[in-house]
């Protein structure tokens, strides 16, 4: 059947609230209230553990309407957010504080030395990557009782969490996105109430940058590259010789996947383990800590975990770019008892941020996305598109034992960041994938002249045969579809419908797409003219009458002119808006989220 597209509006019109007042981190508070244009400039506040208080502005146009500010522009808006009095911490001892002082100008100086002989690329240049409304927002408490245009769903009970990168203090050099302190929002749906909060997630690694006032940790996407990432490693390793910070507690930043399992809610980042996040009684979240199911977990897992519907057992990989097995494959139990690691062998280290399962198989992309450090050496990033490489898909039984019995098969030029779907169709002997094929595949990580491209793709591995093919799912138009879902009471089975966020113009978001997978047919649900948003994410309504489609999509959107952010609610079987909640502040674009219900939040573990 031959494709074809139709676009719908929002239906009504939201009013929003003033902003909400500043409130102050203990280390760092950015104003919720920017700039846009020739617009005065607010100021925003940082208090230091000390007590004192810095004022400092912040620029936060659109980068897709204004010049990035040059280096300096951009530490002249953030320069007070070191406090002077950083290095004396009374935990320190002399000889400590001397060499922290030390390390850091040392740091400092070349720093800016190489940024005189090697301009930053815009992948890693603080004043494109955190510009506009990807710039962070401080905390912000439970405010409840929002107002709400429209109604809410009946079935919508529960609270929307999403995850994000916000980080928390100035960066000193090169800053990805991705590189940013995790920073979960919350809108809770209680009896006709809702509310909302976000906290940062409370990682070892926010823990003492905060202590110590700046950030020491080296960044994986935005500094790790060259011999100022070389450096940056030294500086970390004598940090850590000086007693200064201590890494063994973990490095990662939490601020990407959340999944809901077993009375937990966890963010994740695949540079460190889970982090139990709670949901307080007034929807409020607080940090338990770093999660290893109790003392099971011993390595780092990726940030999309596949929670069966059926089973209610999670699935996972852990990858390493150090040393083998570069990669392992674990599941746990509906009740958190964790399997044996399935070691997966793999020639090098290869960047794994998503796979897919089915009724029965697990399916790993081993693609040509590379991690290799030496490139560090050379002067180059370690993140390397190997072009040589064939790309390829695993297929393996779910409960093995042992990878003896994986069946890889190529797919030609194939990168897919995020795998939306996987089920089998034993009449064929195929196993289908649904994903986002992305060319460059390593654009997101390192510049490139060309305009990245993310195709939503069907493809299929023949078991029997060997023999995969690929073909794009929508034929009409050239959409660029990332972040999204479906409906997750079916993930692992057949699906006809995706949920996709429209990511045009890269790297924001207009809207998103309903993509009927089997027809190719495609509706647009779009913002409007200056807003953008993030994720959809699609809430089933839980009824047994109701269709595949039967549910809702949640979103937040960001009004860049007027700087203000709603929640939108989307009837998903007619994509009209059935409801819009004002928020209280700024909420940046991020990353993944899910809902939780109330049925499920009565469940929390506590520790």
């Amino acid at each position: 059947m031959a494709s074809t597209s139709t676009t719908l509006l929002p239906s009504t019109s939201t009013q929003f609230l003033d902003r909400s007042s500043r409130h102050n981190l203990q280390s760092l508070s950015f104003s919720s209230s920017p700039t846009l244009g020739n617009k005065k400039l607010n100021l925003c506040s940082v208090s230091s553990s000390v007590g004192k208080t810095f004022s400092i502005s912040s620029s936060l146009q659109s980068p897709a309407t204004y010049q990035p500010p040059s280096w300096k522009k951009l530490c002249d808006d953030v320069a007070s957010l070191i406090p002077k009095t950083t290095n004396h911490n009374p935990k320190l001892n002399p000889i400590q504080r001397t060499a922290a002082n030390i390390l850091d100008a040392v740091e400092n100086a070349m720093v800016s030395h190489e940024h005189r002989r090697h301009p930053l690329p815009k992948t890693a240049d603080p004043a494109v990557q955190i510009a506009g409304n990807f710039f962070p927002v401080p905390e912000q408490p439970v405010k409840h009782n929002l107002p709400v245009t429209g109604t809410v769903p009946e079935c919508i009970q529960g609270v929307y969490v999403r995850n994000g990168a916000n980080p928390l203090h100035k960066p000193i050099s090169g800053h990805h996105l991705f590189d940013g302190d995790g920073m979960i929002h919350a809108v809770r749906f209680d009896n006709g109430s809702v509310s909302y909060s976000c906290r940062f997630t409370e990682t070892n690694r926010f823990v003492q940058e905060r202590e110590l006032g700046r950030s020491v940790f080296p960044k994986a996407i935005g500094e790790l590259h060259g011999h100022l990432g070389i450096a940056k490693l030294m500086l970390f390793n004598a940090r850590g010789l000086f007693g200064l910070l201590d890494p063994t507690r973990g490095l990662g930043v939490a601020n990407a996947g959340l999944v809901y399992f077993n009375g937990h809610l966890l963010a994740m980042s695949e540079d460190d383990l889970p982090y139990h996040v709670k949901v307080t009684q007034t929807g409020d979240l607080e940090t338990s800590g770093r999660y290893d199911f109790d003392g099971q977990l011993k390595s780092t897992m990726i940030a999309h975990p596949k929670l069966d519907p059926e089973t209610r057992e999670l699935f996972a990989l852990s990858y390493d770019v150090v040393s083998k097995p570069y990669l392992k494959y674990f599941r746990f139990s509906s009740d958190g008892q964790k399997s044996p690691d399935v070691e997966i062998p793999l020639e090098q280290p290869t960047m794994i941020h998503d796979f897919a399962i089915t009724e029965n198989f697990v399916v790993v992309p081993d693609q040509q996305v590379v991690f290799r450090l030496p490139e560090m050496i050379r002067g180059g990033s370690p993140v390397v598109y190997d072009k040589n490489k064939k790309s390829r898909f695993g297929v393996l039984d779910k409960y093995a034992e042992d990878a003896s019995s994986m069946r890889w098969i190529e797919v030609e030029d194939c990168f897919c960041f995020h795998l939306w779907n996987a089920w089998e169709e034993p009449e064929t002997d195929e196993v289908v994938v649904i994903g986002s094929c992305m060319t460059p595949p390593d654009s997101i990580f390192n510049e490139h002249d060309e305009t990245l491209q993310s195709v939503l793709s069907e493809i299929r591995l023949n078991l029997k045969t060997g023999v995969s093919t690929r073909r794009p799912v929508i034929n009409s138009e050239e959409l660029n579809l990332e972040a999204g879902m479906v409906n997750r009471n079916l993930l692992g089975r057949k699906t006809r419908f995706a949920y996709l966020a429209l990511a045009e113009p890269w790297p924001k978001v207009s809207g998103f797409a309903k993509v009927d997978l089997s027809t190719g047919e495609v509706q647009k649900y779009v913002y409007g003219d200056g807003k953008y948003g993030g994720e959809p994410l699609f809430m089933p309504e839980g009824s047994g009458d109701a269709g595949e489609d039967g549910g809702y999509v949640m979103v937040f959107v960001h009004d860049e002119e007027n700087v203000k952010s709603e929640l939108q609610i989307i009837n998903a079987v007619d994509m009209k808006l059935e409801a819009t909640v004002t928020l209280p502040s700024r909420v940046p674009y991020g990353f993944h989220g899910t809902f939780i219900s109330n049925e499920d939040l009565l469940k929390q573990a506590s520790c």
